[in-house]
């Protein structure tokens, strides 16, 4: 495991569209990829995985993606790790239209390609 890989923890309940992301985002050799289906267990992925960033899901059936991020806000060893939300609530149009931020948090688009997530990734990444 190479230090200067980013380390990516993709929270989304839709396991083929996660598995993808993971081994797409991995074949390019600088990602580090974990990923977890359950809202409700993404606080301690996260505890336990220390990502570089995180991208989250607003919707999903367990618990909704606004609770992941403030419960993961509170944490003082998670506080500073970027949250994107990954969701298919908002269009490409409204994120393009509001540079890629609504209601002061970054924002992607689904559907989504790995290159939008790869640029997010060097944007936001810590």
């Amino acid at each position: 495991m190479s230090a200067d890989k980013k380390k990516i923890l993709i929270v989304d309940d839709e396991e083929a569209l996660t598995e993808l992301l993971k081994l797409n985002l991995e074949e390019t050799g600088r990602y580090i990829v974990e990923v977890e289906n359950k809202g409700s267990q993404a606080f301690r992925a996260a505890q336990a995985f220390r990502p570089d960033i995180i991208l989250l899901d607003i919707v999903m059936p367990d618990k909704e993606g606004s609770e992941v991020a403030a419960q993961i806000k509170s944490d003082p060893m998670l506080r500073d790790t970027p949250i994107v939300f990954f969701t298919a609530t908002v269009s490409s149009d409204e994120v393009g239209r509001f540079n890629g931020v609504i209601g002061g948090q970054p924002f992607l688009a689904k559907p989504v390609t790995i290159e939008q997530i790869e640029a997010c990734v060097r944007e936001h990444a810590r």
